[in-house]
């Protein structure tokens, strides 16, 4: 019985250990538009590396870091780095970037205006409420020459440090995420692009003002502190970062997502 039994509990042996190798799964938050769809581009390389990639669809900026800071999920791509270091300092999490994957060009859209010398006095902005995409906005406004802040290198600024406003702007500060459902209540809004995307906007033709390729707002994958060196966890790096990624961003996008690599 047991030389007949030997040969099968090998076997199962050698199909568990297998399994074991090929069993790496990473859990990765991100919005759904172009982060969700880049990591399901890459879906089958990882695959064939022994690493199955789960992909959880969010549409806020909170609950992606917090997952992973509770460890109930590997990683996100979604934020920036000055975002990043906003969230840390606020809720005390300990996050750190793996590598730098594209650029989201920051736009200012309107659907009353089609050029911003039609900017009527006192017309209403809407911008991100969250710090750094708040800052982003106000300083692409600045650079639009609609306002002047006190400080135009301050990632971090916000409508009070506004110092110049002679066109009397209101400025609104809403969830980034509801910008492009505001679009239409307001005169201009400064919409992410990866919503703007979702909301059928092309930033490179919609965009009455958009970021140049010089923006410091590159899109990042995020872990835990500590987990940087994980296997899987560089094979992503990895895989996010080859020539066949830009080439699928490149054509996809259009220039609205540029790479960063």
């Amino acid at each position: 019985m047991k030389r007949r039994f030997a040969p099968v509990l090998a076997g199962l042996l050698a199909v568990a250990s297998f399994s074991a190798v090929a069993a790496d799964k990473l859990s990765v938050a991100a919005t759904p538009v172009p982060h969700a769809e880049i990591l399901e581009f890459i879906k089958p390389e990882l695959a064939k590396q022994g690493v199955e990639l789960d992909v959880k669809v969010f549409t806020d900026y909170v609950q992606p870091n917090v997952q992973v800071e509770e460890k109930r999920l590997d990683a996100n791509f979604f934020q920036h780095q000055p975002y990043l270091d906003s969230f840390n300092k606020e809720k005390g999490s300990h996050l750190v970037t793996v590598a730098l994957v594209h650029v989201e060009p920051f736009g200012v859209y309107s659907r009353k205006i089609k050029n911003l010398k039609d900017l009527k006095d006192g017309a209403t902005v809407a911008i991100p409420n969250d710090p750094t995409n708040g800052g982003r906005a106000l300083l692409l406004l600045e650079k639009a020459g609609l306002i002047k802040l006190k400080d135009s290198k301050n990632l971090q600024a916000t409508a009070k440090d506004i110092v110049t406003n002679s066109r009397k702007l209101k400025i609104r500060e809403l969830e980034a995420a509801t910008l492009p459902r505001v679009i239409d209540q307001v005169d201009l809004a400064a919409i992410n692009t990866n919503y703007a995307l979702e909301a059928g906007l092309v930033p490179t033709r919609d965009a009455l003002v958009i970021e140049g390729a010089e923006s410091p707002y590159a899109n990042i994958l995020v872990v835990r502190q500590g987990n940087e060196n994980n296997a899987a966890i560089k094979k992503l790096v990895a895989a996010l970062r080859t020539p066949a990624v830009k080439k699928f961003i490149q054509d996809k996008y259009k220039g609205a997502v540029v790479p960063a690599f």
